[in-house]
């Protein structure tokens, strides 16, 4: 794993610490959002800490497609492993038809524009 044995980790509103609750909460993530879909982009950085905002598309199990619109923070230990980190997101239902992320599409490709920030 790439987090500190005890690594710290608010996702929206789950607060979590040590490798075995992120791997935890990572199997139940993925389990229930299907079709993962993922663009990051760097929005600023300094010393051990990066802060990215992202988009992610995926399905739930009754076939709905959401677009997750996020904001993360990192802070790496010495060794380079993650010892914090930080996400905010907002879930968007959206139809088959407003996907971005289709089959074939280069994520990096797509024009997020100033409306989806």
């Amino acid at each position: 794993m790439a987090y500190t044995p005890d690594s710290i980790w608010r996702n929206r509103d789950t607060f979590l610490q040590g490798r075995d609750e992120i791997e935890v909460f990572l199997t139940k993530k993925w389990e229930r959002e299907n079709g993962y879909r993922l663009r990051k982009e760097l929005f600023s950085f300094t010393d051990n800490k990066i802060a990215v905002q992202f988009w992610y598309e995926w399905y739930d199990k009754e076939g709905q497609w959401w677009r997750t619109y996020g904001l993360e923070d990192w802070t790496f230990a010495e060794d380079g492993l993650m010892r914090k980190r930080q996400m905010s997101g907002n879930d968007v239902k959206i139809t088959h038809e407003e996907r971005w992320y289709k089959d074939g599409v280069d994520v990096n490709t797509v024009p997020i524009s100033e409306k989806h920030w």
